[in-house]
């Protein structure tokens, strides 16, 4: 168990799912004293959807943290925050049954998770997934999930993992710049030159997602996010 001496525990915990269904992976971390990404865990799921992923790295986290210990977490899935705060106490009532009278998909993640919430102080938290400057928590178990969904490796500080890769998302920033220097550099040459065209004519079609979606790498994009085609559906530029 961890957190058995302290009062308060800030933690974030993430699922992904590379396909959906596809290969999967869960993901938690803890905060320390200032916020920062501490200790954290990660596993893999072998092939699984995002919504399992998602409920199964809450089960972890939760399974992780002593019960006594108040605990705030941090998540970006709607659908598994929802699932255990909102639509859990209706389940329960209709025997498990959703409101249109079918089994409550997950059903067994979900049981599980609300045996650890009985009795405990939980606080859960919304925050919106790969947002420039966004929560810190969040990020870290969204990479240690992905990492783990690619791998299908566990990992986590207690086993002197190193912390999980930066994200595509985390290096898409800097393509500006690389785009810059490489104009730069071939702006007067006939290499430069062939390679603009061949750009230009094979530049894939971009343009701005209308609905919220998950890419092909296990990260989602927002609304307004420019997506671009690839064999496994739509999803963020760089990784078509």
């Amino acid at each position: 168990m961890i957190g058995a001496v302290v009062e308060h525990i800030i933690a974030a915990c993430d699922g992904a799912s590379k396909g959906n269904p596809g290969p999967a992976g869960w993901g938690w971390v803890i905060a320390d004293g200032r916020g920062e990404p501490d200790r954290w865990e990660a596993g893999p799921l072998g092939t699984a959807t995002n919504n399992v992923a998602e409920l199964t790295a809450l089960e972890r986290l939760l399974g992780a943290v002593d019960p006594g210990v108040a605990l705030e977490v941090r998540m970006d899935s709607q659908y598994a925050m929802k699932a255990v705060t909102t639509w859990l106490p209706g389940w329960k009532r209709k025997g498990w049954k959703t409101a249109a009278g079918k089994p409550v998909a997950n059903q067994e993640l979900v049981v599980r998770i609300d045996e650890l919430l009985a009795g405990r102080s939980v606080e859960f938290r919304y925050v919106p997934a790969h947002q420039v400057g966004g929560d810190r928590l969040n990020d870290f178990a969204d990479r240690a999930a992905s990492q783990a969904a690619l791998t299908q490796q566990a990992a986590g500080s207690g086993a002197g993992s190193a912390a999980p890769p930066a994200a595509p998302d985390t290096v898409r920033k800097s393509a500006p710049a690389r785009a810059a220097r490489s104009a730069a550099a071939g702006s007067g040459g006939a290499a430069g030159g062939a390679s603009g065209t061949r750009a230009q004519s094979g530049a894939p079609r971009t343009l701005k997602a209308k609905y919220p979606g998950r890419c092909r790498c296990g990260r989602s994009y927002a609304a307004g996010e420019p997506i671009t085609k690839n064999t496994d559906g739509w999803g963020h530029p760089d990784c078509r």
